[in-house]
């Protein structure tokens, strides 16, 4: 009973992992072709940060549910989100001093995947999920 109530968000996070995923996968393989190569691997590294940094925080959001654990559902979401923005902090770092990354498509496709998750759940909420 309880594991059903958060099944509609879970349904929700994975959704827009897998939209994110398919995006940033499209946006990089475009970009590869039309400008070059260096070009599509920038792409493809800032939006995955993203992606990866996002189902981090979507395990943590959805693990536990109901109202008995109302304790453990906050402290899950808090962790969630805290490492969230750790994982993109140090990816970017590391994205930075030890790659050679083109910084237009590195944030283009980051600021997209951010997008995509901003502005999409708002379509799925009045429809049923699944």
């Amino acid at each position: 009973m309880v594991a059903r109530l958060v099944q509609p968000g879970r349904t929700l996070a994975k959704r827009l992992l897998l939209i994110q995923s398919s995006v940033v996968t499209f946006v990089a393989a475009g970009m590869a072709l039309v400008v070059n190569v260096e070009w599509g691997l920038s792409a493809l590294i800032g939006g995955g940060i993203f992606v990866l940094a996002n189902a981090v925080f979507a395990f943590f959001a959805f693990m536990f549910s109901g109202a008995r654990a109302a304790k453990a559902v906050t402290a899950s979401f808090y962790t969630g989100e805290a490492l969230k923005i750790l994982i993109t902090v140090i990816l970017f770092s590391a994205a930075y001093m030890y790659m050679q990354v083109e910084l237009v498509p590195l944030k283009l496709t980051y600021l997209l995947a951010l997008g995509i998750n901003i502005f999409l759940p708002a379509l799925f909420i009045n429809k049923k999920i699944g």
